[in-house]
């Protein structure tokens, strides 16, 4: 089955579902009042409001997206890019995911097999150009090696796949069209609010095309399924192969792309997520028009800022993302930018969070200009960069060792550091020319304890002044203290990772 699900959270979600069964009792009885002068009851007027009219406008362009899976398929890919949906969906999601095997759960008719002998899948699609093109999640049609959609008068079209976009999970297919097909508009999911009402339209279980109503429950939910999540959460129903059909909102416009749900048994149970019109109609542009998408990059690594941090460097609001490495030759490299400097603006667009960066980067094609402006010693500054192409995500992993040796103390932070000679680098197996300063203790009572420093932790910087020595940790602490901040920003490195943390000083 193609639509994903996330873990059960046990007694909780049984809960909601009495509530919510609840609500649908009271909404459908009969309202009374009591007459004031008589006592007697009055049935109270209600109006019905249908959606038959938005319904009989989507549903000829919803489709059923039906594929004949790769004998050959990969199922043992290491990421979102290369694994099947199946065991991507687990991994991220548990073990209650949308495919063949799930206890209790009906099998889609020509369930997915073993690799080795093939097999079926299914799930929903929308046609959005009168010539063919087809959206649906690229989930949907991981390994297909035969496409073919379904419309909603019985007509079955080969489908030819365009382009996907793993890491927003979405794909465009295209048939060829004798006639011109019905289709949707695209809709501004930006000016989605929370209670709106929404319609879900698609597949489920290969049923046939099925409409259910609800409201958005939450914006901007992240699942941790990529890395540009931003998901709406509905609670119309949604099941297993839905995944791809569209969310509609009360106009008739297509605001969301169905995509996964969470399920303690494998059923709905209210909790459904889409990916917001905003982020896919831009993706499906880029894929229509090149058959492929490349996301920008900037060369950086951002983290939050907090209250703390805030305070640290004098930006006036925890906003923005922190820069807390540059990657070598890259093209923030090139522009100059370096740790410490925080990102308040993308393209004169205010970013609050890392996630806005990300994702304001994302949507630029390699090539274009970026302007960023940021907030560096105290003050604004822009920087103009050219946007590259985002290659492989590499991750890093390092052990760090115990005690690093007796060290000076620092007891406004609570640690003791002690410089890191090249003798002492090899030994902690970093690079020679690393430098810094290896701490050696933390006081378990102190403020560095509580943001989770720790020995073996190497401080590049204090308070983006690089220090090679206790001394320079001290003199850092001090300067920062005759200007009245309440702590220090440490730029602390950790295995080959690197991330901004402030430490409040100790009152004495």
């Amino acid at each position: 089955m193609k639509t994903p699900t996330l873990p059960s959270r046990g007694r909780k979600v049984l809960l909601a579902g009495v509530s919510a069964l609840s609500l649908i009792v009271a909404v459908q009885m009969p309202v009374l009042g009591l007459d004031p002068f008589n006592g007697a009851a009055i049935a109270a007027t209600t109006t019905t409001m249908s959606n038959a009219d938005i319904v009989a406008q989507m549903k000829p362009a919803v489709v059923t997206v039906l594929t004949e899976l790769s004998p050959q398929a990969d199922q043992t890919g290491a990421g979102p890019d290369t694994m099947p949906p199946d065991e991507f969906f687990r991994r991220f999601f548990g073990e209650n995911g949308p495919f063949g095997g799930m206890p209790g759960m009906p099998q889609m008719p020509g369930g997915r097999q073993a690799p080795q002998q093939g097999g079926h899948a299914l799930g929903s699609g929308f046609i959005v150009s009168a010539d063919g093109y087809v959206v649906t999640n690229a989930h949907v049609v991981d390994n297909a090696q035969k496409i073919t959609i379904k419309t909603e008068d019985g007509q079955e079209l080969p489908a030819t796949l365009v382009g996907t976009d793993a890491k927003n999970d979405i794909a465009v297919l295209k048939v060829d069209a004798k006639d011109k097909l019905p289709t949707v508009q695209w809709g501004n999911s930006d000016s989605l609010r929370v209670g709106d009402p929404i319609l879900a339209i698609g597949d489920p279980f290969g049923v046939g095309t099925t409409v259910t109503s609800g409201i958005v429950s939450a914006r901007g939910r992240d699942l941790h399924s990529g890395p540009y999540d931003d998901f709406i959460q509905i609670d119309a129903p949604i099941n297993h192969g839905n995944s791809g059909g569209p969310l509609v909102n009360g106009e008739g416009k297509v605001v969301g792309i169905n995509s996964a749900i969470y399920s303690p048994n494998g059923g709905n149970v209210g909790l459904g997520f889409a990916i917001p019109s905003a982020q896919a109609e831009k993706v499906v542009g880029r894929i229509i028009e090149s058959g492929s998408i490349q996301h920008g990059f900037i060369g950086v690594t951002i983290q939050p800022v907090d209250d703390q941090i805030a305070g640290t460097i004098g930006l006036k609001e925890a906003k923005g993302a922190l820069i807390a490495s540059v990657q070598d030759g890259s093209p923030a490299a090139a522009a100059e930018l370096k740790p410490g400097d925080v990102i308040v603006k993308v393209n004169g667009t205010a970013v609050e969070t890392p996630r806005n960066v990300s994702r304001a980067i994302a949507d630029l094609a390699p090539g274009d200009k970026a302007e960023l402006t940021l907030w560096r010693d105290g003050a604004e500054t822009t920087a103009t960069l050219t946007v590259g192409t985002l290659g492989g995500e590499d991750t890093a992993q390092g052990t760090l060792p115990g005690q690093a040796g007796p060290g000076a103390e620092v007891p406004d932070l609570g640690l003791s550091v002690e410089p890191l000679t090249p003798d002492l680098a090899a030994r902690m197996g970093v690079p020679e020319d690393t430098a810094g300063v290896v701490v050696t203790g933390v006081d378990p009572k102190g403020a560095a304890a509580d943001k989770g420093l720790r020995e073996g932790d190497i401080i590049v910087s204090v308070n983006q002044t690089p220090v090679d020595s206790a001394k320079a940790v001290t003199s850092a602490v001090d300067a920062a203290k005759t200007q009245n901040r309440d702590g220090a920003l440490l730029l602390v490195q950790r295995g080959d990772g690197k991330s901004f943390v402030a430490v409040p000083f100790a009152h004495s």
